[in-house]
């Protein structure tokens, strides 16, 4: 038996080493983790190409103080995945634009909040990432709408207008980015490919105000909605035209070099792959303007265009592929819409939008190929009309002719969707965000070379 005295000994000597070892790392103790060192490298790879002044986003992190006293909040939308946003499943896909936080780097930023958010030591600091004025790319050329006024009853209108681009040959874009002359009041804007000889008859179109279009649409001002009695197709794939109004398809071919939306930045192609502008041609700016500030505002919206600097092997257009007919019946929190489109030839798939408005709730495209393979190439489980993505591909792949793509999208219309502006109405088709689409966009470029199609362009 040990003596009494003995035990009283080593159990203050025990307490000895407690005291004096604290505040002491040992090799295995978590290094102290710091904005400097740690937690800004992170912030400037994945943040602040939004966190910034004077941008998207609701406060900048570009420096310590800054950052300092949104901590707690940063802390729990990484820990829950809210930040950086990215709504497509990460089981299907694998995209370049990924902006999601590795688990290591999640981990860091909750260990700064935990221990204090300290600063750490101003040489650990490295520096910091510099932007063109309001753009996430540098623009070879920036092509700007005239002056336009959004008087302050301007709630949800729609205006198109027309820009030379005075090209005197024909351009490769690989980026674009649409700029907004004043975010308080653009809603989005798509920027068109249009040829100069059509661009009259594009203006007499849209020049009709208050006035019916055809037997399936009418405007109020400019802006399209679908008339109430047309037939309703909430299953496109059970109908010849897959989703869209009777005689036109669910499908079309269009030339968009960019497109902004609540949340979409820039749009970057891969090397090789560009979309092409001819000659002589003018950009169609399709802008959703939406004034809630009571006062006229002054717009000039632009895009700037990023040319190809290596040579082009593959061109770029787009499929737009919607279902027009739906009918959400009021205070359906489930209620299902799909759409088919059969593909018209091989396409190399580059990248993938999915839109709706503020009922919309989930998406998901599959492809079903010729041999009978099914393919899911796209989900976002958890749609949000407030933060809309272009997921670009990491690894392009072929998209055969006559793949069918069955695209799945979900609408809740019922009280437990905050961001419903009416769950007592029936909801169709319609430009206005308080009406719906359902939109799957498939950014694809031609398996040929460039090279290649201008050979047989020739024969």
């Amino acid at each position: 038996m040990v003596p009494r005295r003995i035990v009283l000994v080593l159990v203050a000597v025990a307490f000895c080493g407690l005291f004096l070892g604290a505040g002491q790392e040992t090799p295995n103790s978590p290094k102290e983790v710091t904005y400097n060192r740690d937690v800004a490298p992170i912030l400037y790879k994945n943040c602040v190409k939004c966190h910034r002044p004077n941008d998207i986003a609701p406060m900048s992190l570009m420096t310590y103080k800054d950052t300092r006293p949104w901590a707690r909040a940063i802390r729990e939308a990484v820990v829950q995945r809210k930040m950086p946003p990215w709504h497509a499943d990460p089981k299907v896909g694998d995209f370049m634009n990924d902006p999601r936080l590795t688990d290591e780097e999640i981990a860091t930023i909750d260990g700064w909040v935990r221990t204090g958010t300290k600063e750490g030591d101003a040489k650990d600091l490295p520096p910091a990432p510099t932007f063109p004025e309001g753009w996430h790319i540098k623009p070879d050329v920036v092509l700007t709408i005239p002056e336009f006024t959004v008087t302050g009853g301007s709630q949800d209108d729609y205006e198109y207008i027309y820009v030379p681009t005075n090209f005197t040959e024909d351009k490769w874009v690989q980026a674009a980015e649409v700029l907004p002359g004043d975010r308080r009041v653009v809603h989005h804007a798509t920027v068109s490919v249009i040829a100069a000889d059509k661009v009259a008859k594009k203006e007499e179109e849209n020049s009709k105000a208050d006035a019916g279009v055809d037997k399936y649409h009418y405007r109020t001002g400019k802006v399209l909605h679908l008339r109430k009695d047309a037939p309703v197709v909430d299953d496109g794939c059970s109908s010849p035209d897959g989703g869209g109004v009777p005689g036109k398809g669910s499908g079309y071919l269009n030339i968009v070099p960019g497109i902004y939306l609540p949340g979409h930045l820039a749009e970057t192609r891969p090397p090789g792959y560009a979309l092409r502008i001819p000659a002589g041609s003018y950009l169609q700016f399709q802008v959703h303007y939406s004034n809630h500030t009571g006062d006229d505002v002054k717009d000039r919206t632009s895009i700037g265009l990023v040319f190809a600097k290596e040579p082009v092997k593959h061109e770029i257009a787009q499929y737009e592929i919607w279902n027009d007919l739906f009918l959400i019946p009021p205070n359906d929190g489930n209620h299902r819409v799909t759409s088919c489109y059969t593909l018209p030839k091989d396409v190399t798939v580059l990248a993938y939008t999915s839109h709706m408005h503020f009922r919309g709730k989930s998406m998901t495209t599959e492809a079903i190929y010729p041999d009978g393979r099914h393919e899911v190439i796209l989900n976002v489980p958890h749609y949000d009309f407030r933060w809309q993505e272009t997921y670009f591909l990491k690894n392009q792949f072929l998209l055969p002719k006559g793949t069918k793509l069955v695209t799945t999208a979900y609408f809740d219309n019922s009280f437990d969707n905050a961001q419903n502006p009416d769950p007592s109405k029936a909801i169709r088709w319609g430009e206005p965000s308080d009406e719906e689409m359902m939109g799957f966009w498939l950014q694809f470029a031609d398996p040929k070379l460039v090279d290649e199609k201008a050979a047989v362009a020739q024969k």
